[in-house]
């Protein structure tokens, strides 16, 4: 018996799919990263990721330097305006990705753990500590007539 691709929306294939463009912080070259989307907000258009490595990961530090930042959602690239997330609404946005995804739940947390480097329990303390050391930073599309760079929040 042949075995079957799952069925994914449209939407949720071009949000795996999409980059984040960002520029060196020091090079002034031009970078593109493949981000998951922890959560996607269709009203605003914004995208929320986790950095899966951490405050030193170097696209974070190059995005939280305040150089241009592009997303691609899956209409092309487009500047974008970001902020990081406060703990609280961090552990608000992985609650709500832990729902989503719980049929799978061990291999999600066994990869969180795999990235955090200690034994990620699902627990409030756990998490609370997780969206301590691996930030989540929510991306937006930005009008071209506004001006790009940290939206406040």
């Amino acid at each position: 018996m042949a075995a079957t691709s799952p069925v994914i929306p449209p939407w949720l294939r071009r949000l795996y799919a999409a980059p984040n463009t960002h520029v060196g912080r020091r090079s002034g070259r031009t970078f593109h990263t493949v981000l998951e989307v922890a959560r996607y907000d269709q009203v605003a258009g914004e995208a929320t990721v986790v950095a899966g490595y951490g405050h030193e990961a170097d696209w974070v530090r190059n995005v939280l330097a305040g150089g241009p930042v592009e997303v691609d959602l899956g209409r092309g690239p487009s500047p974008a305006a970001y902020r990081l997330l406060r703990i609280e609404e961090a552990t608000q946005v992985y609650a709500g990705y832990e729902r989503r995804y719980r049929l799978v739940l061990p291999v999600v947390r066994a990869m969180m753990g795999y990235f955090l480097g200690w034994s990620f329990d699902g627990s409030p303390e756990a998490v609370r500590r997780m969206a301590e050391q691996l930030p989540m930073i929510a991306f937006r599309p930005l009008d071209t007539a506004r001006p790009q760079g940290p939206s406040p929040g």
